[in-house]
């Protein structure tokens, strides 16, 4: 509705000047005393009719350039008006698709107007006043018509950029929201289990060192709360989420003594001078983690070796246990620990296997890209 509304006033005062052109000499070739083509004047109603017919094919430039044109060109033929010339030239640029019909129809204008002029002033004359006539509103219809469709594809490749950011944020977000379920269920499996091993062994000892067993309890609850706080106000709140390193390398020392302190053999062998990127020391923490998970649940008396060493290709670690019988009071859980290690090392481009060595146990290798990870951090 503003579209038409906006033409239409755009339109009036273009309209009029067309029809004013029929009857009023003032918008006439005042060279040619009427027609350019013939000698004496055409009679008024055929000028007035010509102006109103330039008139009303102005409304439909738009859809019917050509239609323009044609009363155009019979107006400067009959009357020598001008202004529905220069309107048509200006159509013909901007809204006739075709190249080939826009040189066409110019030359043919150029021509029915440079050869009355010519026979009239010369050549020096009729060459620029032609030149301004026939191909200049082109050149502007042109210009206008290329600058608005440049217009229109910027702002379309705004909106579509702002809409694949917007889906980058949310595939951005979802894949924060992964992490954190994978943190959170590291920390409440390792956690809790820890928990329901320490209160098994404070029932077993049957009073003894239980002080000392509830306080570890006790610690290990408050650690738990501690990270879970932390990982759901960044979840639900948006809160800025926590500055400290995320554990790594350095981390599995104090990961091991713990599984010691529960009366697991536990051996740890790190090679000297192993240096990966954060990310990747993350993800072998992680791993290193959840295999003692499962070995407090499913092989507390096992006898387990971890190993972490540097591969041609990466890192490579190794948590292997000798196999043991199954935790009390302990449930043996969904599944879902090796299933969330394995998508962390794949998220870092590694591999992890599983399998049982023939001489029992259990064992678990994850293959981790370091090398690739570092030159991306550097060229980051």
């Amino acid at each position: 509705m503003w579209h038409g509304r906006q033409h239409l006033v755009l339109a009036t005062p273009l309209v009029a000047t067309c029809v004013l052109a029929g009857i009023w000499d003032g918008f006439q070739s005042g060279l040619f005393n009427g027609s350019p083509i013939v000698d004496r004047p055409a009679p008024l109603v055929v000028d007035a009719t010509l102006g109103v017919a330039a008139g009303l094919a102005v409304l439909v430039r738009r859809d019917r350039p050509r239609l323009l044109y044609v009363t155009a060109l019979l107006s400067w033929g009959v009357t020598g008006a001008y202004p529905a010339l220069l309107i048509a030239q200006f159509a013909i640029g901007a809204h006739l698709r075709s190249g080939r019909q826009q040189i066409l129809l110019t030359a043919v204008m150029l021509a029915a107007v440079s050869g009355p002029l010519w026979m009239v002033s010369g050549g020096d004359g009729a060459v620029p006043v032609s030149f301004v006539l026939c191909v200049v509103p082109v050149l502007v219809g042109l210009y206008l018509t290329s600058r608005r469709e440049l217009m229109a594809n910027l702002r379309d490749r705004a909106r579509r950029n702002e809409r694949e950011e917007r889906l980058r944020i949310e595939q951005a977000r979802a894949e924060e929201r992964a992490q954190i379920a994978r943190d959170m269920h590291d920390v409440v499996t390792h956690r809790v289990s820890l928990m329901v091993l320490h209160a098994t062994a404070l029932e077993s000892t049957q009073g003894r060192d239980a002080v000392a067993i509830a306080s570890q309890i006790q610690s290990i609850g408050r650690a738990a709360l501690e990270e879970l706080r932390t990982l759901v106000g960044v979840l639900r709140d948006g809160a800025a989420a926590p500055l400290r390193p995320q554990p790594g390398l350095a981390d599995l020392d104090e990961l091991v003594a713990s599984s010691r302190a529960l009366g697991l053999t536990v051996e740890l062998a790190v090679e000297d001078g192993l240096r990966t990127p954060a990310l990747v020391e993350h993800a072998v923490y992680r791993v290193v983690q959840e295999a003692l998970t499962n070995v407090h649940k499913h092989a507390h008396d096992a006898r387990t070796v971890v190993s972490v060493r540097a591969v041609p290709d990466g890192v490579r670690v190794v948590v292997r246990d000798s196999g043991g019988s199954l935790a009390p009071t302990v449930a043996t859980g969904g599944g879902h620990g090796l299933l969330g290690i394995s998508e962390r090392v794949r998220l870092v481009g590694g591999t992890l296997r599983t399998h049982r060595p023939p001489g029992g146990g259990f064992e678990i290798c994850a293959d981790l890209p370091a090398a690739r990870l570092a030159e991306e951090e550097d060229g980051a």
